[in-house]
Order: C-alpha cells, then sequence, then structure tokens
C-alpha cells in the first residue's frame, strides 16, 4: 500500500512540468483567438475599416429624407457626407474647442436643401428630387480610428396623369356617339389638384387631401385639337399630359383643313424658293448668246455728212426747201 501511494505521488509530481507546459500553450492560443476575435469585432463596427453593409432608403419625389449617424459628434470628431461615385462632399462637421463648425453644400443640385444636425452629424435633404438618387457615404474620422456608413437613396418619381377613352360613356348614351368620352386618372397620390385645360382655362378639377388615392377626371369633346391638356398640381410641382392622341378622338375638320393649307403653304414657299434663286441664274444663260450680236452691232463707224453749193436753179419755189444728198 505504501509502495502504491509513493508511486502515485512520484507519478503526479513527473507530470507536473508536462502539464503545465501544456495549460501554457492552450492559455496562449485562447489569448491569441480571442485578441482575433476583438480585432474582427472592431472591424466589422467599421472602428478601423469601411464596412460594406449598405442601408437602403426610399422616398418620394418633393418629399424630406434624414440620414442618422446614430452616434454623438465627440471632441475633435470629423463628420464627413459624401455623394457620388466621385464622393463629392456635400457637407461636415469639424468640432474645435467644444464648438461645431457645420458646412453643407449650397450650389448644384444641392442649393438650399441640406441641413446637418451639429450634435449628431444626421443629414437631411429637404425637398428631394430625382436626380438625388444615389450613394451617400458618412465618414467618421475620430483618434481611436475611422467608422463609415453608407445609403443607398431611392427617389421614385411623381406619377403622371393618364388620359384613356372613357367606353362605359359611349355605350350608355346613343346621342354620345358622336362626341369623344374621355378621363383622365392619376394613381397613389395625395394632397393633389387635377384638372382638365383648353388652352389656359381650366374646363373642370377635383382636389383630394388624403394619402394614396386615386383620381379620375371625365371630360367630353366635340372633336380633337391641341388645346386639350390634363394637369396634376402637387405642392411644388405640375405634370402634365397633352392630348395629341388620334386614336382617342378624331380629329377637328378645322384642324385637318389647317394642316392642309399648311402643306400648301409650304409647297409655295418651296416654288418661290427656286423661283428666286433659279430666276436670275436662268436670266443670265439666257442672254450669253446674244453678247457676240451686241459686240457686233457696236463697231459701226460714222462719216462726216458734207454738204454742196447750192445753185439758184435748183431751189423749188413753192416752199423754198433745200435738200442736199449726204456723201459717205
Amino acid at each position: 500500500m505504501f509502495f502504491f501511494f509513493f508511486s502515485r505521488t512520484q507519478f503526479v509530481a513527473s507530470c507536473l512540468p508536462v502539464c503545465r507546459r501544456v495549460f501554457i500553450e492552450k492559455f496562449r492560443k485562447m489569448f491569441h483567438s480571442a485578441s482575433f476575435f476583438c480585432l474582427c469585432l472592431l472591424l466589422s463596427n467599421g472602428v478601423f475599416g469601411d464596412s460594406d453593409e449598405v442601408k437602403s432608403v426610399s422616398v418620394t419625389e418633393g418629399d424630406s429624407v434624414t440620414l442618422n449617424t446614430d452616434v454623438q459628434v465627440q471632441r475633435d470628431d470629423h463628420i464627413l457626407w459624401m455623394f457620388g461615385p466621385q464622393d463629392t462632399r456635400i457637407a461636415e462637421i469639424i468640432r474645435r474647442d467644444q464648438i461645431n463648425f457645420v458646412f453643407v453644400s449650397n450650389d448644384g443640385r444641392f442649393r438650399d436643401k441640406l441641413q446637418m444636425d451639429n450634435q449628431t452629424g444626421s443629414l437631411t435633404i429637404r425637398n428631394i428630387r430625382s436626380e438625388h438618387t444615389g450613394l451617400y457615404k458618412l465618414q467618421i474620422i475620430r483618434s481611436r480610428g475611422t467608422s463609415y456608413k453608407r445609403f443607398n437613396v431611392t427617389v421614385a418619381c411623381l406619377p403622371f396623369p393618364v388620359i384613356t377613352s372613357n367606353s362605359s360613356n359611349l355605350s350608355s348614351s346613343s346621342s354620345s356617339v358622336s362626341r369623344c368620352s374621355l378621363v383622365c386618372s392619376v394613381l397613389n397620390v395625395s394632397d393633389v389638384n387635377l384638372s382638365w385645360y383648353k388652352g389656359i382655362s381650366v374646363l373642370s378639377s377635383i382636389s383630394v387631401s388624403d394619402l394614396s388615392i386615386s383620381l379620375s377626371l371625365p371630360l367630353e369633346i366635340q372633336c380633337l385639337d391641341d388645346s386639350y391638356s390634363c394637369v396634376v398640381s402637387y405642392s411644388f410641382t405640375n405634370k402634365t399630359q397633352h392630348l395629341n392622341n388620334t386614336d382617342l378622338c378624331q380629329p377637328c375638320p378645322a384642324l385637318q383643313r389647317s394642316s392642309f393649307m399648311m402643306v400648301i403653304a409650304v409647297t409655295l414657299a418651296l416654288l418661290a424658293a427656286i423661283a428666286v434663286v433659279g430666276g436670275p441664274m436662268c436670266h443670265r444663260r439666257c442672254k450669253q448668246p446674244g453678247k457676240k450680236d451686241k459686240s457686233h452691232d457696236e463697231e459701226v463707224h460714222y462719216t462726216v455728212p458734207t454738204f454742196s453749193t447750192l445753185q439758184s436753179k435748183d431751189i423749188i419755189a413753192a416752199d423754198h426747201t433745200v435738200y442736199s444728198a449726204i456723201v459717205t
């Protein structure tokens, strides 16, 4: 029994150095793994590198959108916003001595449209347009590293009005078959005014202030001319659709006559231009054969007339007129 205990103690004592080396080696590997994990975590948060995450933002034309940084501007932070493939600087914050100096672009596409929060660096784009669609990059420069954020902003254009034939109205009344029945529609709009125009005069109009509603406005006319249009008016812009589709309505007879008269006028103008340009040329060509005869006629020799002395017997008593022959 004593021998067994002594052998076990000796065995444990001999294994201690080996176990210590194994423990140290495992601890070292764990430390390296933990360090690598922390480094990856920092990089994924964008402190030292560039994050691949892109946040998508959709907005309708005319609305305002805010791109949030989700940070608090600290002392000596530098917040920089860039836009487009050229990384054009559009806004930035430079903090010095607990004072935030804010700069925003006031020219080009972003004139009077940008607003920047001096505490968080969040960027607001007011009254956004389709030209503001693109990639926005946020760069936060700090003493311990630089972080990045990206926002892919998509601006949806406002809907245009659409003019179609109102076939249901044509079938409901036989008297309206000779007329042209139309309807102007616009989908998914809010706070707009839909109107039919003839020239600059309003024929009919309808307004709505609800969210995401569809509007329709009918119109009946005798025939088609170029003066009709349908207009949807938003708070900051108008979208116009002109009525020029002859498949929906037959052109007015006066319009057809005017088109015919225009063709005749253009033809007469072309003939007049040909006459003006070709007339002098033809006249010069016609006069060229006579130039030789004219030069021959100009070679005429003239002589001075010679008078002979009159004799008394040559005088005629009746009228006393004396004639003398011309010698050439």
